[in-house]
């Protein structure tokens, strides 16, 4: 194209998902749902997890971890897909696109590196249990925990750069509900190729690794829980890990089929649609999975519950003996 005739694209239009009013609001309902519940459930198990002494291990320090980030993930796109489903025009700024762009794959990456890790602590813990306390030390998991948000906030800074070099000369609708990095490409009129490749090595590197690391942890996991005599034995130690497979098969699969494939032009419904369950879904299958499903975390419900209850009477009778 002529750069003579390049206008300057001063905001993207999404173009969402075109839906006739009833289905639209049902969407609206379903997101929001999923929304509030995932922040509620995230928060319940961040502040059980703090407040309980029994929760004070390396497992459930991951665990709140990865539920701050849930908060954080879905934040970056749901807030802004539910305005939009309301809305007449959803418009974003260039600027604007280019920082959820960021956000949206730092906290993406972050995901990645954190069931990595929560993978080798289910290691350490079933294969090597006379070490796990002094391995996976407190100064240990908070080290692992600020290397996996440091180094993808470093890492993503390099494709966003790359986006503030392209031009973006006239066509502005996003084929998305959110700045994706293949529907923004698309509308690009300068040459891509570099910021392709980038994205891409570091898309297919960061899940290709966490994925191999993930699969080798749990052939030795696997490998050792078979090895105990018992099947009570066999059970338990199968439970401590079955929650963080579950969340793993999931979200690498979801993943995987979005970014580590062919996209084509007539594949932007199916895209979305699939973009909807990680964004939405899947951040909700967390707390229920690691959280509400797990007897440690229900107990420590229990008692929270008690406690505040208990400190609601007392408040109650201080109040009646002042007055």
């Amino acid at each position: 194209m002529d750069s003579g005739n390049w206008t300057h694209v001063e905001e993207f239009i999404f173009l969402g998902f075109s839906l006739p009013p009833a289905q639209q609001f049902l969407m609206f309902t379903f997101v929001l749902a999923a929304y509030v519940l995932t922040i509620t459930g995230d928060l319940i198990i961040i502040v059980l997890v703090r407040v309980d002494i029994t929760l004070h291990t390396p497992m459930y320090y991951f665990v709140s971890n990865l539920c701050f980030l849930g908060i954080t993930y879905t934040s970056t796109t749901l807030p802004r897909m539910l305005r939009d489903l309301l809305a007449e025009t959803k418009s974003i700024c260039v600027l604007c696109c280019f920082i959820q762009f960021y956000f949206f794959f730092v906290f993406g990456a972050i995901e990645h590196l954190l069931l990595t890790v929560m993978a080798a602590d289910r290691y350490m813990a079933i294969c090597n249990p006379l070490r796990y306390s002094a391995v996976m030390s407190q100064d240990v998991c908070s080290r692992l925990a600020i290397g996996c948000w440091v180094s993808c906030g470093l890492a993503l800074m390099i494709p966003t750069i790359g986006l503030f070099q392209i031009s973006f000369c006239g066509p502005n609708k996003i084929n998305h509900f959110f700045c994706d990095f293949t529907p923004l490409l698309k509308l690009a009129c300068s040459d891509t190729a570099l910021t392709e490749v980038v994205f891409h090595v570091l898309s297919w590197s960061v899940i290709i690794l966490c994925v191999a690391l993930i699969a080798v942890s749990y052939f030795f996991i696997i490998s050792t829980i078979l090895k105990i005599p018992s099947t009570s034995g066999r059970k338990k130690a199968f439970s401590t890990c079955a929650a963080h497979f579950m969340v793993v098969l999931i979200y690498f699969s979801t993943i995987t089929f979005i970014y580590l494939r062919t996209n084509t032009n007539d594949s932007y419904y199916l895209d979305k649609v699939a973009s909807v369950f990680y964004c939405a879904v899947t951040p909700l299958l967390n707390p229920i999975i690691y959280g509400f499903r797990n007897k440690e975390v229900k107990e420590a419900l229990k008692r929270t519950l008690e406690k505040c209850k208990n400190a609601f009477s007392d408040f109650l009778i201080w109040r009646k003996n002042v007055s």
